[in-house]
């Protein structure tokens, strides 16, 4: 009898199904280190337990991709070990802080599935939720993968495209529990741009760029215990070339993205996302954004933004597509995510 696990396939998969993820991983103050050595991440309420606590929160929380890539290795196994890509992102949200100590567990929903024309593959839609120790959703997010078959003639299952939304609604944002920004320092946090002093359209070049190495990238992809083999062995691809795990991408844009953003302090949702083009060691990142909506919230003194965060590898800010709709060769990745922000 076989001990080893070698992946789902596609035809593995089954409409309705509970995957619950191994393995439990408890989250202290290490991953944050290592999170802030592996990216130049600065926002200040996730730096500061005094500038939390000014902001009424009982001490800092972890970063909130922190609880996203956390969340995501885990589920590498049951659904990525043997995808050919990972194609989007939809309806995330973040629901509750992931505070040091707490233990992340994962389970997913397969919610839709598509074989492909070429039969050799096909997409699996999932929906995700993270857990701490308490089963309190610490986030959860619908994410849709390609998928090696392992047997071309299995029969192709009955195709379900789930319906997702385009957007979390703003009132669908969850706000920390005691957030309050009225007396928020702009000093400490580094810029003086507020909610007000951004406009529906505004493009913000970053302006910095970081080139990313390979130790740096194995060192991320193995602390969130993600076994995604592209990311991994390079004898995978044909072209011999390990893939950058596309969420070190995300936190790196969102880390450049503290210079124009450094007030955008909390992830509260993630509305949809493309991996637009892979990325590769040596390649320099750099990033844009632009401002896609603003909302109020019920929380004293604090407000929303979405943005369109883009990273790029030399591309020029506020140029995504060509002229026929495609996403220009630099661009890496296309993420639209709210923020929160003091009004």
């Amino acid at each position: 009898m076989a001990k080893t696990n070698p992946g789902r396939f596609f035809e593995d998969y089954r409409l309705g199904e509970i995957l619950r993820h191994a393995v439990p991983r408890t989250i202290k103050m290490g991953e944050r280190a290592l999170y802030h050595a592996l990216y130049p991440a600065r926002h200040a309420l996730h730096s500061s337990d005094a500038f939390a606590q000014s902001c009424g929160l009982p001490f800092s929380p972890l970063d909130d991709l922190v609880t996203f890539h956390t969340v995501f290795g885990k589920t590498v196994p049951d659904i990525s070990l043997n995808a050919v890509a990972n194609l989007g992102y939809a309806e995330g949200r973040w629901l509750t802080p992931l505070w040091p100590g707490d233990t992340i567990t994962a389970e997913s929903e397969v919610i839709g599935l598509k074989q492909n024309s070429n039969g050799k593959t096909g997409v699996v839609w999932v929906r995700t939720r993270g857990l701490n120790q308490h089963r309190e959703t610490l986030l959860e997010y619908v994410r849709w993968v390609m998928v090696r078959k392992k047997d071309a003639d299995a029969p192709a299952p009955e195709t379900v495209i789930p319906d997702l939304a385009g957007a979390v609604p703003p009132d669908n944002l969850v706000i920390p529990a005691g957030l309050d920004f009225t007396t928020y320092d702009f000093t400490l946090a580094g810029e003086p741009h507020g909610w007000g002093d951004y406009e529906i359209g505004e493009i913000i070049d970053h302006v910095d760029g970081v080139t990313i190495e390979e130790a740096e990238h194995m060192m991320a992809t193995r602390l969130w215990q993600n076994t995604a083999k592209v990311h991994f062995d390079a004898t995978v691809r044909p072209d011999g070339r390990r893939l950058i795990y596309g969420g070190h991408v995300i936190s790196m844009a969102r880390a450049l993205s503290f210079n124009g953003l450094a007030n955008a302090q909390l992830i509260a949702a993630l509305n949809g996302g493309a991996h637009a083009n892979p990325c590769f060691s040596g390649d320099t990142v750099t990033a844009w954004s632009e401002v896609l909506d603003k909302a109020e919230t019920p929380a004293p003194g604090v407000a929303a933004l979405r943005l369109r965060l883009v990273a790029t590898k030399g591309g020029v800010p506020g140029q995504l597509r060509d002229d026929a709709g495609k996403y220009r060769p630099e661009v890496l990745l296309d993420l639209d995510y709210w923020a929160l922000i003091p009004a």
